[in-house]
């Protein structure tokens, strides 16, 4: 769903252009465009020499509505990671009317599936406990995410951080849900409604999950869970948390806080096998020069391969031990 092109001609901002809060008076220098939706433009400014996140919209209320779920956001302790910070919310004077906008945290960063191409699929799995940690919190407060997607999932750090951005389909559950993209929603998949509830954020999950093995998505052709099992088979990666995915996409958890006990089950059951850890795959061994015979294996040389096994073991145990505290630290 987005915003027509004759409405984001209306607002589109030059940049060095200088937006001037009519009651606050904070001054913000537009540097480029970031995005436009169904509800606005976004850009990105400079104000008093850091870079924030500027989002204009002819919709009064729809402003409304998203500065009050930054608001909600800002009221759930310890979970700055369900959206960008609320910073202003002001109007600007222009020649052609007043125009509302509302400033935020500027989160920089790469979305989910260019930083699962750069750093390797082996962070899938900890990226998804991250977000469910945080859609749990999102729902407990009485709001769904609704628009989730690769694209408004960023992934800030170091130490490496999912956060959501673009808060314009969130909705109060129980509503219908207010903004969608298709790939993601259960409605167009045919399994189920497009009611604001858990349930319909847990479904784009699962989605989302899928997409990390299809980038370029796929269309839909009989739809369903049969479509959507039948891509999940055919990829190795997607095969390891089947049970999960499919659970998810015919609604069968009830909160996220389900789904994450049972994906880290299916983490410690099946652990990541080194062709998706982007490791190269193994050289084959170089054929023996010629007229050269294979040499007995030596006590001292027994030794020493029986040394360097050793040492391989204790450095792999060592770095076993270094993820899973690494991912206690964070998520627990």
């Amino acid at each position: 769903m987005m915003m027509n092109h004759t409405l984001k001609s209306q607002y589109r901002v030059s940049p060095g252009t200088t937006i001037i809060g009519k009651w606050h008076s904070n001054r913000y220098m537009i540097i480029k465009e970031l995005g436009f939706g169904a509800n606005g433009v976004v850009y990105l400014a400079k104000h008093d020499e850091a870079q924030v996140a500027l989002k204009m919209s002819d919709n009064g209320m729809s402003i409304i509505s998203e500065v009050n779920v930054l608001k909600s956001f800002a009221k759930v302790q310890g979970s700055v990671s369900l959206g960008p910070s609320l910073l202003d919310v002001d109007d600007w004077q222009t020649n052609r009317g007043m125009v509302s906008f509302y400033v935020m945290e500027y989160i920089h960063g790469p979305d989910l599936l260019s930083f699962l191409q750069q750093k390797g699929k082996a962070w899938m799995p900890v990226l998804f406990l991250q977000l469910l940690n945080d859609l749990a919190k999102l729902h407990e407060n009485g709001w769904v995410f609704g628009d989730l997607k690769p694209e408004n999932l960023i992934i800030a750090g170091p130490p490496p951080k999912i956060r959501c951005i673009d808060v314009g389909g969130t909705t109060i559950q129980g509503r219908a849900i207010k903004e969608f993209t298709e790939f993601y929603d259960r409605g167009y998949w045919g399994l189920g409604s497009r009611k604001a509830e858990a349930t319909y954020d847990l479904f784009a999950v699962a989605m989302i999950i899928i997409n990390t093995a299809y980038p370029k998505r796929f269309t839909k052709t009989t739809g369903g869970i049969s479509q959507l099992r039948g891509a999940i088979r055919e990829r190795p990666e997607l095969l390891l948390y089947e049970s999960v995915i499919v659970k998810a996409l015919q609604g069968h958890y009830k909160t996220a806080k389900q789904m994450r006990a049972e994906l880290l089950d299916c983490m410690h059951e099946h652990p990541v096998p080194d062709r998706m850890k982007g490791n190269s795959p193994a050289q084959k061994p170089k054929s023996a020069k010629p007229h050269q015979t294979s040499q007995p294996l030596t006590r001292q040389r027994y030794r020493k391969s029986k040394k360097k096994r050793g040492r391989m073991e204790f450095i792999m145990i060592t770095i076993g031990v270094a993820v899973l505290l690494y991912i206690l630290c964070i998520f627990f």
